[in-house]
């Protein structure tokens, strides 16, 4: 027997005076006499929760040696039995790894001998893993766009087999959808409101009222009759709920009763046009059935080029599954470890493609920025421009130098590089990266000349501190703004200090107001941006993987 298991039995009698813990080994409850191994097989060992009309219990599998699980009806209306008899036919008959598996003598009945009292039971496949409500808990800013997508994929695909048999579910909702542990596979749970509906009108007749609120179609919640589209309605909602991390109440106009969640979510048109369908109030203007949905899915998920393709590698590769394979049989140490190996193989790609992108931006920003400021008239319009207008708002003389000009250009650069290595869970916010990172750097600029002649290389620290705190802002980050700009900014400055202490950092390298440019003063300039590019995405990589969830184990939620 596996050392999982623990020693006390519960007994599932719900008039049991002490129903736990039982002597492991016991054929019958010593209080109310009740049967402690099901059918000679399943032993109770203990109480999961309770809802609805029925108890869920962990039971040992004596055949199998494995954990099961064992929903047991508590409720004696007809209605209840009639609902829960329907839950075990529906999942005897389908064989699909996103539905849990139950054997066909997996539903039974218990007869208790002191009373008149008969237990109908259904004992079911464990599914291992965290539910999409347990999901969203923790990623409150809403999850990426690749791992919805994939999730969407797999819920379609379950609900075209249940479909195909004329089942509906009824009941779609993220606490309702589980990913496997061993390989994150979506599973759906929970059949008890699944209804088969009619071959030929594919509608199911009016029953009993049985609704969530938020995720229900109008149709449901009046108590009509409902088909395949149903179900397409709850799905959409609840996927809008992943993508955004607001509930659905919050998203809801008061006036309208609409959805008014595509500004909090960073998703293509052609997926967020499919959402916006499948949660229609009218029937006939959702999808018609599963295979509409995968049609459309299909074609909004475009050829990726090699840039992109790297980038979703790495954003949908997930270190807890990885090893999984490898963990089957092995100590809980050895699996704490080679978890802990994986994650910080994750973390050190994500950084360091980070890194390449945001050094590869700024050079790219930087040979524009030269051209822009140096090479051409536009760089010294643009300086008496704002010299002219600066001067005028701060009523003192402000003399701007064509610098301004490349700053501005590479820190748009800078940004576009970091946002399209869509590290550390961002959005692609590619115009709001540019705009701040145009801002940022600009300001940086300011204060550099401002600052530099009195304070030298603590101005210039400052600077950098600007520059990096203010692109950040704008990168798309799911959580603790403040947080990853704060470790940004004092991290950059902090590296630059340093290297002007240790002399590794030439002061050539901060001069930018050329008077004659150079290819010396290009090759300076390329090595400086290009450097505050790269540890950038290095201590973004520390907040994201260190900083951050150390902050949240506190409770910085």
């Amino acid at each position: 027997m596996s050392h999982l298991v623990q020693r006390a039995i519960h007994c599932i009698n719900p008039n049991c005076p002490r129903p736990y813990p039982k002597t492991w080994g016991s054929k019958f409850c010593d209080r109310c006499g009740a049967p402690l191994q099901l059918r000679g097989r399943y032993v109770p060992l203990h109480r999961l929760g309770a809802g609805g009309f029925a108890t869920i219990y962990t039971v040992w599998d004596l055949h199998l040696q494995t954990q099961q699980v064992l929903k047991v009806l508590v409720d004696s209306s007809p209605k209840a039995l009639e609902l829960f008899k329907q839950e075990a036919s529906v999942l005897q008959h389908l064989q699909h790894p996103g539905v849990p598996r139950v054997e066909p003598d997996g539903y039974f009945q218990i007869h208790l001998e002191d009373s008149e009292l008969s237990l109908p039971c259904l004992v079911m496949e464990k599914i291992n893993g965290q539910t999409l409500q347990e999901v969203l808990e923790k990623h409150p800013q809403g999850c990426p766009e690749e791992w919805v997508l994939a999730w969407l994929k797999q819920a379609i695909e379950i609900l075209h087999k249940l479909h195909s048999r004329q089942i509906i579910h009824r009941d779609i909702k993220p606490s309702n959808l589980m990913l496997r542990e061993s390989t994150g596979q979506l599973v759906l749970i929970d059949f008890g409101g699944a209804k088969q509906i009619a071959a030929t009108s594919r509608l199911a007749d009016r029953s009993t009222r049985l609704f969530t609120s938020g995720y229900s179609p109008p149709e449901q919640m009046a108590g009509g009759v409902v088909g395949p589209a149903a179900d397409f309605y709850a799905l959409g909602r609840t996927m809008i709920e992943m993508l955004t991390g607001k509930s659905i109440s919050d998203l809801q106009d008061p006036m309208t009763g609409k959805l008014q969640w595509r500004a909090f979510a960073q998703v293509s048109p052609a997926v967020a046009g499919l959402l916006d369908d499948m949660v229609q109030d009218d029937v006939r203007h959702r999808p018609a059935n599963a295979i509409v949905v995968q049609d459309r899915l299909t074609k909004a998920q475009k050829p990726l080029g090699w840039l992109s393709w790297f980038n979703s590698l790495l954003n949908s590769w997930d270190s807890r599954i990885v090893f999984r394979s490898l963990t089957v049989g092995l100590s809980k140490t050895t699996v704490f470890f080679l978890r802990a190996i994986a994650h910080a193989l994750r973390a050190s790609f994500d950084t360091i493609w980070e890194m390449l992108l945001g050094a590869s931006g700024s050079c790219v920003a930087t040979l524009v920025g030269f051209v822009l400021a140096y090479w051409s008239p536009l760089g010294n319009a643009l300086a008496g421009f704002l010299s002219q207008q600066l001067t005028f708002l701060l009523a003192t003389q402000i003399t701007v130098e064509a610098d301004i000009l490349l700053f501005a250009v590479v820190g748009m650069g800078t940004a576009w590089g970091l946002t399209a290595a869509g590290g550390f869970g961002q959005r692609r916010r590619y115009l709001i990266a540019a705009l701040m990172g145009l801002f940022g750097y600009s300001l940086s600029w300011l204060v550099w000349q401002l600052l530099t002649s009195n304070t030298g290389d603590v101005g210039i620290a400052g600077s950098i501190a600007i520059a990096a705190a203010f692109l950040t802002l704008g990168l798309g980050l799911r959580s603790h703004y403040l947080v990853h700009s704060t470790v940004a900014a004092v991290g950059c400055s902090a590296v630059f200090l340093l290297l002007t202490s240790l002399n590794l950092y030439p002061p050539v390298f901060w001069n930018f107001q050329i008077a004659v440019p150079t290819w010396l003063d290009f090759a300076a300039a390329i090595a400086f941006f290009a450097t505050l590019g790269m540890i950038l995405g290095f201590w973004l990589g520390i907040s994201y993987y260190i900083i951050v969830p150390i902050l949240r184990f506190l409770g910085w939620h």
